[in-house]
C-alpha cells in the first residue's frame, strides 16, 4: 500500500503537472509512469554495472550501450532544464519506443507512448520530484499507479482499481504455479497477478528455470495478460519488464467482446479479478460466451470466459462479487450448477467487504475451481475471512508490524491475538487441509468442508452464511411466578417509602 510520504511526493508531482498546464489525468499518469520507468531502467542498469564490475565479466546485454549515456537518468536530471527536455522528448521516448526489439509485447505497447510534458521548467521540476522517489519496492511502481487512480473520478466506476498485494499473494500461494504453466489474466491491468506468479516461480521453483527451454518458456510463453486499456497494457507489459519477465504475452482484447476460440482450452491456470459493470448487450457479447450462459451479466460472462480458456485439468482462482454466489436468476443457479456438477468447485474464500477500500465496499468472494469437464466436486471448502490485516475502513490502516503482515509473516507463527487481526496465513495453512482435518470441522467454525449433496439440496447457494451454523449459548430464565412475586416485594417497598416520606413532609 502507498505510504503517506509517497503520497505526499506523488501529490506533489500531480500537482506540478495540473500546473504546468496539463490536466488530463490519464496523460498525467502516463508522463509519470513513463518517467518512473526510465529511473528504474537506470536504477537496474547502476546494479549491471555493479556485477560487471565485481566480477570484471562486461553486462552482455545492457539496458544502456555506450552511445546511450545520455538516456540515463543519473546523466540528462543533472542537464540544464533545455538540455534535458531535448534529451527526453528526442532521444529517451524514441528509445523506449523502439526497445526490446521490434517484435516484443513491451515494444508493440510503447509505440504509441508520447512525450508531452509542454516546456522544460516543467520537465526540470517533475525529475526533480520523481528523483526523490525509490523504485527499489518490487511493487512501488503498481502502488503509485493506484494513488493515481484514486485521482480519476471515473476510477471506482469503470473498476480499475488494483486488487490488494496480499489478496493476490493468497491467491498465487493456494494455486502453488508450476514452471510448467501457462497462466492467464483476461483482465490484467497492472498485470499484478502476473507480476506475484512470476515471483513465486521463481522463489520455489528456481532450479528448474536453469534449462534453456525452461527460461525461454518463462520469458516468452508463460505469462498471458488481456485488456482493453491501451495505458494498462502499456503500464503491465514495463511491470513485467521490471520483474524479469522480458517477452509476455500482453495483449489487447476486449475479453467479452471479442471470440476466444483462438485462445480456448489453452491455459493451465487462471487468476483474475477482472472488472463487474453491470450487464452488457447481447449484440455485443461474444457468442461463444453466450453458448456457455445465456445473461448480460459481466460476473457471469467472465466465468463462462474462465471455463472456455482454461484447458481440462486447468485451475482457476478468480474474484467475484457476492451476487454470484447467491443470485436467484435461472443464469446465476446454472453457472453455479456448472461448477459444482460438471466441473470440480474446489473452495469458497468469502472475503471481508472493505478489502476493496476507498474505491469500493463490495462485498466479494474467491471461487476455486478446477475444468475437468465430468464433475469431480465431492466437498466444497468455505473460510469466512473476517481480516485481512488492515482495517476495514476507508484508511485500511495496518494492525499489525509489517513482518506480521501478508500471507506468510516473518518468524514465528501468528498468536491467536494476531491471527484475529489477520486470516490470511491461517486460510492459506487450512487450504492445504481441506482433504484432511478440514473435513470433520463443525460448520460453527471459521471454515468447514460442505458435501456436494447439501449444496444441490439448496439450489447450489455458495454462500457460507447459507451452511454456517450458530453457536446459541444456552440461557435459563426465572419462573414467571417468581418474577411476579419480586415485583411485588418491590411494589410494596415503594409504597412504604412513598408513605414515610410523606410524613416527614407534614
Amino acid at each position: 500500500m502507498i505510504t503517506g510520504e509517497l503520497k505526499s511526493k506523488v501529490g506533489r508531482v500531480w500537482d506540478a503537472f495540473w500546473s504546468g498546464g496539463i490536466s488530463n489525468p490519464l496523460e498525467v499518469m502516463e508522463q509519470i509512469t513513463s518517467l518512473l520507468f526510465v529511473k528504474r531502467l537506470d536504477e537496474l542498469q547502476t546494479r549491471k554495472d555493479n556485477r560487471a564490475t565485481h566480477t570484471k565479466k562486461p553486462d552482455p546485454d545492457p539496458f544502456f550501450t555506450d552511445g546511450q549515456q545520455d538516456l540515463r537518468w543519473k546523466n540528462f536530471k543533472v542537464k540544464d532544464p533545455e538540455i534535458m527536455f531535448r534529451i527526453v522528448s528526442e532521444g529517451v521516448f524514441p528509445y523506449l519506443r523502439r526497445m526490446g526489439g521490434d517484435d516484443s509485447t513491451y515494444a508493440h505497447h510503447m509505440r504509441d507512448a508520447r512525450f508531452t510534458i509542454p516546456s522544460p521548467n516543467l520537465l526540470a521540476k517533475v525529475v526533480d520530484l520523481l528523483d526523490d522517489i525509490s523504485m527499489g519496492s518490487s511493487d512501488t511502481k503498481g502502488d503509485i499507479y493506484e494513488y493515481l487512480l484514486a485521482k480519476i473520478a471515473s476510477a471506482g466506476q469503470n473498476g480499475q482499481f488494483r486488487t490488494p498485494r496480499h489478496i493476490i499473494d493468497l491467491m498465487v500461494e493456494m494455486t502453488q504455479p508450476r514452471p510448467g504453466d501457462e497462466v492467464c489474466d483476461p483482465a490484467c491491468g497492472t498485470a499484478g497477478f502476473l507480476v506475484q506468479t512470476a515471483s513465486y516461480v521463481k522463489r520455489e521453483h528456481g532450479e528448474a528455470l536453469l534449462g534453456a527451454e525452461q527460461v525461454r518458456h518463462f520469458n516468452e510463453s508463460m505469462f498471458h495478460g488481456f485488456d482493453f486499456d491501451s495505458t494498462m497494457l502499456r503500464i503491465g507489459s514495463m511491470n513485467m519488464l521490471l520483474h524479469g519477465v522480458e517477452n509476455p504475452d500482453i495483449r489487447h482484447r476486449d475479453s467479452l467482446a471479442e471470440s476466444a476460440s483462438d485462445d480456448a482450452e489453452k491455459y493451465s491456470l487462471i487468476l483474475a479479478n477482472p472488472p463487474f459493470a453491470g450487464s452488457l448487450d447481447y449484440e455485443s457479447t461474444a457468442a461463444d460466451l453466450l453458448r456457455v450462459v445465456r445473461t448480460r451479466k459481466t460476473e457471469l460472462l467472465f466465468l463462462a470466459l474462465f471455463l472456455r480458456l482454461l484447458k481440462p485439468g486447468g485451475r482457476a482462482a478468480v474474484i467475484v462479487p457476492d451476487g454470484v454466489l447467491f443470485g436467484a436468476s435461472k443464469a446465476h443457479r446454472e453457472m453455479r450448477r456448472m461448477l459444482v456438477e460438471d466441473q470440480k468447485l474446489d473452495a469458497v474464500v468469502k472475503l471481508p467487504s472493505g478489502v476493496f477500500k476507498p474505491y469500493a465496499g463490495v462485498s466479494t468472494a474467491i471461487l476455486f475451481f478446477t475444468r475437468t469437464d465430468s464433475g469431480g466436486t465431492d466437498h466444497v471448502w468455505f473460510y469466512d475471512v473476517q481480516a485481512d490485516g488492515q482495517s476495514l475502513d476507508d484508511k485500511r490502516v495496518p494492525l499489525l508490524t509489517e513482518d506480521r503482515l501478508g500471507v506468510r509473516p516473518v518468524g514465528d507463527p501468528l498468536t491467536e491475538e494476531e491471527r484475529v487481526r489477520n486470516n490470511l496465513p491461517d486460510v492459506l495453512a487450512r487450504w492445504f487441509e481441506r482433504d484432511g482435518t478440514e473435513r470433520v470441522r463443525a460448520r460453527t467454525e471459521q471454515s468447514f468442508c460442505v458435501p456436494r449433496a447439501d449444496i444441490e439440496a439448496k439450489d447450489y447457494a455458495l454462500s457460507i452464511n447459507r451452511y454456517k451454523e450458530s453457536v446459541h449459548k444456552e440461557i435459563t430464565a426465572r419462573a414467571p411466578l417468581e418474577i411476579l412475586a419480586d415485583l411485588e416485594r418491590l411494589d410494596t417497598e415503594i409504597a412504604q417509602g412513598t408513605a414515610e416520606l410523606r410524613g416527614m413532609l407534614r
